[in-house]
C-alpha cells in the first residue's frame, strides 16, 4: 500500500509542474510587446577613404632563382704525366688570387721533346747553311769550266783548220774533239747541280718548319703541365691528390670566379612584359607599332636595358643583398613554370662580405630577383584589397556608397593600377563592409597615413601589406564595427528577408590582374 500512495505523489507533483509551466507561457505571450519599426534614419557606417592622385610608379617584377658563378673554369688535363706539386691549399672552398699555380706534371719528357726539337731545328739550320756554300762553289766552279769548255771549243777550231791543210793529223782532231765533249758534260753536270738546289732548299726549309711546328708543341706540351689561377678564384670540386698519374682529358678541379656572378630568376611574364614595356626604345615603343625591327636586334638594342635597377636578396634573411645589373633574357621559358628566365649579373659578389652575417653570394644559393622601372607617365593606384571583383566602392558627392567597374591594368604586390573606371579626384573606401550597399549613406573618414604609405609603395620607397598595417586584433574589432553599423543601414522592408534574399549587386567580370 505504501509504495502505491508513493508513486501516486510522484506523478501529482510531476502534473502540477506541467500545469504551472503552461500557465506561465500563456501569461508571458498574453502580455509580450510586438516588435514596432522606427522611422529615424539609421547610423551610417564610419569607413576609412582615400582620394585617388595620380603617383609616380615604378613597375616592379620579381622572381627567385639560384645563383652562379659567371665564369667557371673547369681544369682538365691536355697532357699526361705524374703530379709532382700541388698547392697546399687546393681544397673545395679555398680562395686563391691569379696566378697562384695550383698543379703540376712531371715536365721532363716535354723538356726532352723541347731538346730534341732544338736539336733538329739546328742540325736543319746547318745543312741550310752548308747547301748555301755548296751553291757558291758550284757556281765558282761552273764558271771556271765555262771558260775551260770556251777554250777546248776554240783549240778544236784550230785543229780542224790545220787538220784541212795536213798540218794536223785526223787523230790529233778526234782526240781534241772528245776532249770538248767531256768539258761540256762537266759544264752540264754542274748547271744541274744548281738547277737541284732550289728544291733542296725547299725540302730543308720544310723539315725546318715542321721541326718548329714540333718544338711550338713541344714548348705548349710543357706548359700544359702548369696549371695557373687566371684569376682570383674560389675551389669547387677538386678530384686529383699529389703522385697521382694523369691522362689526357682527365678532370682535375673546377673552380668559380670571384669578379662576378649570375642569376637567372623565373619571372612571370605578364610582370616582366610591363617591366620591359617601360623601357622600350623608341623603335619599340607603343607610339611607334609600326617602326621595322631588325631580326637579328637584340633585345638590350630594343630595351634601354640601363634603365632597369635590379637587386637580388637572399631568401630567408632579406637583408642581405647585392646590386645587381640586368643583362639579358634567356632564350624560351621555363618548361614546368612557363615563367621567363632573366639573367642579372653581380659585380664582386664577395667583396663586404662578413659571414655569417653577411655572407657572399655563392653558387647554389636561392635568391630573389627584383627589378624595377619608372613608369613613363605618372598612374592611379588602389589598395589591391579595395577591388571587389571588379568593382571599387566609391563615395558620391554626397557621401554615398557607390559601385564602380573599373579595369585593372595589373597588379604589383599589395598594389592595384587602375586603367580605367576611376579619375583624380574620387574617393575610394579602403574598407570592406558587409554588406555593401549600392546607394547606402556612409561617414567618411581620411586616411592621410595611407595615401602616404600608398604613394611610398608605389615610388618604390616601402613595402606595404594588402591590408593596411595595424595589428590583427584591431582589424578584427575594426572589420566587426563595420559591419554592425552596415546591418544598422537595411532599410526596414528587407529587415524581414534572409542575408541570401537581400539584393547583391551583380558581378561584373574583373580584369585580368596581369595583362
Amino acid at each position: 500500500m505504501k509504495p502505491i500512495l508513493t508513486t501516486l505523489s510522484r506523478g501529482l507533483l510531476i502534473l502540477l509542474g506541467l500545469g504551472g509551466g503552461i500557465a506561465l507561457a500563456a501569461f508571458l505571450i498574453s502580455h509580450a510587446r510586438t516588435p514596432q519599426h522606427s522611422d529615424s534614419p539609421a547610423a551610417a557606417p564610419t569607413l576609412r577613404v582615400i582620394e585617388l592622385q595620380p603617383v609616380a610608379l615604378r613597375i616592379e617584377a620579381r622572381g627567385l632563382g639560384s645563383a652562379r658563378s659567371a665564369e667557371r673554369w673547369q681544369a682538365v688535363a691536355n697532357v699526361a704525366g705524374r703530379v709532382v706539386e700541388r698547392h697546399p691549399d687546393l681544397e673545395s672552398g679555398n680562395l686563391l688570387p691569379a696566378g697562384t699555380l695550383l698543379l703540376a706534371l712531371d715536365p721532363s719528357r716535354y723538356q726532352l721533346a723541347i731538346a730534341e726539337a732544338e736539336a733538329e731545328g739546328a742540325r736543319l739550320a746547318a745543312e741550310l747553311a752548308q747547301l748555301e756554300v755548296e751553291a757558291e762553289s758550284t757556281r765558282r766552279l761552273l764558271a771556271l769550266e765555262q771558260e775551260r769548255l770556251e777554250l777546248t771549243k776554240e783549240e778544236l777550231t784550230r785543229i780542224e783548220q790545220l787538220a784541212t791543210t795536213g798540218s794536223a793529223s785526223r787523230s790529233q782532231r778526234d782526240e781534241q774533239r772528245r776532249a770538248s765533249v767531256a768539258q761540256r758534260r762537266a759544264v752540264a753536270t754542274l748547271e744541274n747541280e744548281l738547277s737541284l738546289l732550289p728544291s733542296r732548299r725547299q725540302q730543308l726549309a720544310a723539315q725546318q718548319a715542321r721541326a718548329e711546328v714540333l718544338l711550338a708543341q713541344a714548348e705548349q706540351d710543357l706548359a700544359d703541365t702548369r696549371f695557373e689561377a687566371p684569376y682570383a678564384l674560389r675551389l669547387s670540386e677538386v678530384e686529383v691528390e699529389q703522385h697521382q698519374y694523369i691522362a689526357p682529358g682527365q678532370q682535375l678541379f673546377s673552380a668559380d670566379s670571384l669578379a662576378a656572378a649570375e642569376v637567372e630568376a623565373q619571372i612571370p611574364l605578364g610582370m616582366l612584359r610591363h617591366l620591359l614595356g617601360s623601357v622600350a626604345t623608341v623603335a619599340t615603343a607603343p607610339n611607334a607599332p609600326n617602326a621595322p625591327i631588325p631580326e637579328t636586334q637584340r633585345l638590350d638594342e630594343r630595351m634601354d636595358f640601363s634603365a632597369v635597377t635590379a637587386e637580388v636578396r637572399l631568401v630567408g634573411d632579406e637583408q642581405v643583398r647585392w646590386p645587381a645589373e640586368l643583362t639579358r633574357v634567356a632564350s624560351g621559358l621555363d618548361p614546368v613554370t612557363r615563367s621567363a628566365r632573366v639573367v642579372v649579373r653581380v659585380a664582386h659578389p664577395y667583396r663586404d662580405a662578413s659571414p655569417p652575417d653577411r655572407p657572399p653570394l655563392q653558387p647554389g644559393m636561392l635568391t630573389e630577383v627584383i627589378l624595377s622601372a619608372a613608369s613613363p607617365e605618372p598612374r592611379l593606384v588602389v589598395p589591391a584589397a579595395a577591388v571587389h571583383e571588379g568593382l571599387v566602392y566609391r563615395l558620391d558627392a554626397e557621401d554615398r556608397l557607390r559601385h564602380s567597374p573599373v579595369e585593372i591594368a595589373f597588379e604589383q604586390g599589395s598594389l592595384a593600377v587602375i586603367a580605367t573606371g576611376l579619375a583624380p579626384g574620387d574617393r575610394v573606401i579602403v574598407d570592406d563592409p558587409l554588406p555593401a550597399i549600392d546607394g547606402m549613406a556612409v561617414t567618411p573618414r581620411n586616411d592621410p597615413a595611407l595615401e602616404a604609405r600608398l604613394k611610398e609603395q608605389a615610388g618604390g620607397q616601402a613595402s606595404m601589406e594588402a591590408t593596411p598595417q595595424q595589428p590583427a586584433q584591431t582589424q578584427l574589432q575594426d572589420r566587426a564595427q563595420v559591419q554592425t553599423q552596415s546591418q544598422a543601414q537595411i532599410p526596414p522592408q528587407l529587415e524581414s528577408q534572409t542575408p541570401a534574399q537581400i539584393p547583391q549587386p551583380a558581378p561584373t567580370p574583373a580584369a585580368g590582374a596581369t595583362r
